[in-house]
């Protein structure tokens, strides 16, 4: 990771953050919190959002629109199920991960004991938002 990029992941109270500092988040918030104080503070270069969460809260659902809509963020969803509505908003993203990403994406996975698979040479995501095949920067992770 770049110096001064910060990664922020909203998750709930109780989560196990290991995986998360494994993988280089330098900041965590809890979900609840996060989404009842608004948007106060800077708005982050990228928003990551699980697809199921995306489907199940209609808080983040709102959230991800109304950033597709006004805000200068990304947006990338992974996971199954991205819902028909956004199909012209957002496009699909291949992501290439270095060896050294595999190995700390391995070690995340099993510390959030995750099903034991193959670590693949790729990762796949469905971005949009201003210059959305470009996903770096400060990323806000909600799982």
């Amino acid at each position: 990771m770049a110096a001064g990029w910060e990664v922020v992941v909203v998750v709930p109270q109780s989560s196990d953050l290991r995986p998360f500092e494994i993988l280089g988040a330098t900041k965590a918030v809890d979900l609840e919190s996060a989404l009842s104080s608004g948007s106060q503070g800077p708005m982050p270069d990228t928003v990551a959002v699980a697809a199921e969460l995306y489907m199940s809260d209609e808080r983040i659902r709102g959230g991800v629109l109304d950033t597709l809509s006004e805000s200068p963020a990304k947006i990338a969803l992974w996971g199954e199920g991205i819902p028909s509505e956004l199909d012209s908003r957002i496009a699909p993203l291949q992501h290439r991960l270095s060896r050294a990403a595999q190995v700390f994406k391995s070690h995340a996975l099993a510390a959030a004991s995750a099903p034991a698979t193959a670590v693949g040479l790729t990762e796949s995501f469905r971005t949009g938002g201003v210059d959305a095949g470009r996903v770096r920067g400060g990323l806000l992770s909600m799982v």
